[in-house]
């Protein structure tokens, strides 16, 4: 399963990436600073790590990568026919994932 939705990332990243407003606002907060090519290792490196079939804005993913420095990054992207929509993009919480960033602490 996670093959088949890193493909569909992948392919609709080509045609077309998209940064919704939220994506934006936190890769710009003073202390994340997440460059859209940190975006693109992400998308194009990461793996899956959690996936939303059903959510309601169509199916999406969470996914791991890592930017400058090799720090960790999770970007929740929804791939589409023709773009991929990025709808966040964070540093994970050391106080709310395990410490390869894979799962969430119960």
């Amino acid at each position: 399963m996670e093959l088949e939705v890193l493909q569909s990332i992948r392919l609709s990243s080509k045609i077309k990436v998209l940064f919704l407003s939220h994506a934006l606002q936190q890769m710009n907060s003073p202390e994340r600073m997440i460059s859209t090519i940190e975006v693109s290792q992400v998308i194009m490196n990461g793996h899956v790590i959690e996936d939303y079939p059903e959510d309601p804005r169509g199916h999406s993913c969470l996914l791991l990568g890592y930017g400058e420095n090799q720090r960790p990054i999770h970007v929740v992207c929804s791939p589409k026919n023709d773009y991929l929509a990025i709808i966040t993009a964070y540093l994970p919480d050391k106080n709310k994932w395990s410490e390869d960033f894979k799962n969430r602490k119960k």
